[in-house]
């Protein structure tokens, strides 16, 4: 579009106040067109570069008005063409551009050009460079930024404590931050769900819920925002804590913060995480604002419950909607097809990447070895690994590992497990998963030689949990488990209902066994997996007609998954279950995935 003779036009401000006036109206209402057309007028009528005090404002208005329009760029050229020396609200609006528009190296670099020229810190500029020092994640830098702010006066402002509570906890210093917060004289909406990110981010679910009770209590009306909902809710998801998140739900809902994309992000993966697919389906068709992050949400959502076709319609639908993919939408991708072993589409998802300018990281990469040594194409997933443009890190051989064990290919594992501990990786789950391998090719000796190289090693193996929700508790157990308080209901139900799955024609699979005993051995080390004393507990305690939920920290074993379709089939109870790597819907004696995990 040409530029408007706006010299010319007789209702146009000719004082700089009307003029900054006119600029911040445009830059609140992101009108790129017109705003350009007004930086034009000031370029031609060399107000911009008059050294006159009133005409100031007006360089500073437009490196903001380019910020709002996500153009910081366009910000640094505005910075540059203003008069020097330049003040430090001009110096604050390039750093709030660079910091807020996602180029921390900059935004840093243009503060250490700032302190060369002899221009003080303040309590505009001083958040903006904590921002991009979050962003960059450096401790080293984090520490000092917060040195130089406690030689300022700006030391104990709110809103330069709460930015360096958020940075400290963004750069995994979470000690510091608390320290920092317990400090603080006030505290806002900032600070707290700075701290709150800080615990969530840590795995420090109990203590992240009891500073959002905290903040609930201290803050005055409006109280948190939807960045503090938001963590909360991620908290409540990767605890599976439903009941709480929905609480947390009904609470957003009545202060209209479901509304909120990030909010809406949020939800969708709590009730997606808890195996209530429907309702995260049902908030995603009704969210009135996506973000790129709601629909990866439900991509993801739908991969993992095994959903795959609706996967792809909704990235055709997220296409259509005017949002580019990213890095995350393509892992959403490849996992999906790998949970239905679909080859030749994820190779033209892996492919598609390069067409958006996004290059494969180490996850895209495992992702596509988990899809080919799934599928039985342990060959190809090897020459795929060599021909890798990057080091194959420890998630790319246990992907291999994997495939190994499902295809009873136990050299090729032994292979990947020899360059897996060259890495120096000390993980239970490689030893485990070739320890496996071998029993299941029923390599017995050989499964407990690599048990024994564990144990030389110092490496304990990862206990086996299962987790069920009722009433406001979580019920956990482990494998063999007597210590619940209705333990002996537990092993009665299951008793019971064993006996009319065998007599339906289930026969206990013992092949992953590792020792090598006497078949009642075998079916007793068995018969009592920590997720088979979770559903019984769910026979117990959850009503006819609802489904049973049970969540598990490894993956469900071959007789385990065949054991719950015929405790589907003969309870008629539908029972979700959640394990390291997909969800299973158990109904009828059929189960969701397809026997395909």
């Amino acid at each position: 579009m040409p530029l408007l003779r706006l010299t010319h036009t007789p209702y146009l401000p000719t004082s700089a106040p009307a003029l900054a006036d006119l600029l911040l109206s445009l830059s609140a209402a992101r009108s790129l067109p017109k705003g350009q057309q007004l930086h034009a007028h000031l370029l031609k009528s060399g107000l911009l570069s008059s050294p006159a005090a009133a005409t100031r404002p007006l360089s500073n208005h437009l490196i903001t008005f380019y910020a709002r329009c996500g153009l910081p760029v366009l910000s640094r050229a505005a910075f540059d063409d203003s008069p020097s020396p330049r003040p430090a609200a001009a110096w604050s609006a390039l750093l709030a551009s660079l910091a807020q528009n996602g180029l921390p190296l900059p935004a840093i670099a243009a503060f250490r050009s700032m302190l060369l020229f002899a221009v003080p810190p303040s309590d505009r500029s001083l958040p903006s460079a904590a921002k991009a020092a979050a962003a960059l994640s450096s401790p080293s830098l984090a520490r000092s930024l917060h040195a130089l702010a406690l030689k300022t006066p700006f030391a104990e402002d709110v809103f330069v404590g709460s930015s360096l509570v958020d940075m400290y906890a963004k750069s995994a210093l979470l000690a510091e931050a608390r320290r920092l917060f317990d400090l603080m004289p006030q505290r806002n909406v900032v600070s707290w769900s700075a701290i709150i990110y800080g615990y969530a981010e840590a795995g420090l679910d109990p203590d992240a819920l009891r500073l959002f009770k905290m903040a609930l209590a201290e803050l005055e009306p409006p109280g948190v925002n939807d960045f503090t909902y938001s963590c909360i809710i991620r908290v409540c998801s990767t605890a599976t804590l439903l009941e709480l998140g929905s609480s947390i739900h009904a609470h957003c809902f009545k202060t209209s913060f479901d509304s909120s994309p990030f909010v809406g992000s949020s939800l969708i993966s709590l009730y997606s995480k808890c195996g209530i697919v429907e309702e995260a389906y049902e908030l995603f068709d009704q969210m009135p604002d996506r973000n790129l992050g709601a629909w990866n949400a439900i991509l993801i959502a739908s991969a993992q419950h095994g959903h795959i076709h609706v996967a792809f319609h909704r990235f055709q639908e997220m296409k259509a909607a005017g949002f580019s993919p990213n890095f995350i939408t393509f892992l959403c991708l490849l996992t999906a097809c790998s949970h239905a072993g679909l080859v030749d589409e994820g190779k033209r998802y892996f492919a598609l990447m390069s067409e958006y300018g996004i290059e494969p990281g180490a996850q895209h990469y495992a992702a596509m070895v988990d899809l080919l040594s799934r599928a039985g194409r342990i060959t190809e997933a090897v020459a795929f690994i060599e021909e890798m443009p990057i080091e194959p890190t420890e998630s790319v051989w246990g992907a291999l590992i994997t495939g190994c064990r499902i295809h009873k290919d136990a050299d090729t594992a032994a292979y990947a497990a020899t360059k897996l501990f060259e890495t120096g990786s000390s993980s239970s789950g490689a030893h485990m998963l070739l320890s496996n391998a071998y029993a299941a090719a029923g390599r017995y000796a050989d499964a407990a030689q690599a048990r024994k190289a564990m144990r030389d090693r110092g490496v304990r193996k990862e206990t086996g949990l299962s987790w069920l929700e009722t009433a406001g508790k979580v019920h956990t157990f482990v494998s063999g488990d007597r210590r619940h308080p209705r333990g002996d209901e537990i092993y009665a139900v299951l008793e019971e209902v064993g006996e009319r799955m065998e007599k339906a024609g289930y026969v206990p699979d013992t092949s992953q066994v590792l020792r090598d005993v006497g078949g009642e051995e075998k079916r007793a080390a068995i018969w009592y997996h920590s997720e088979r004393l979770a559903i019984g507990l769910g026979l117990l305690v959850v009503p006819e007609g609802q489904p049973i939920r049970v969540m598990k920290n490894l993956r469900v074993c071959v007789d385990c998954h065949t054991a719950i379709k015929y405790l589907s089939k003969c309870t008629g109870r539908a029972i979700v279950l959640r394990d390291n790597n997909r969800f299973h819907r158990f109904e009828d004696g059929a189960c969701s995935c397809g026997d395909y995990w």
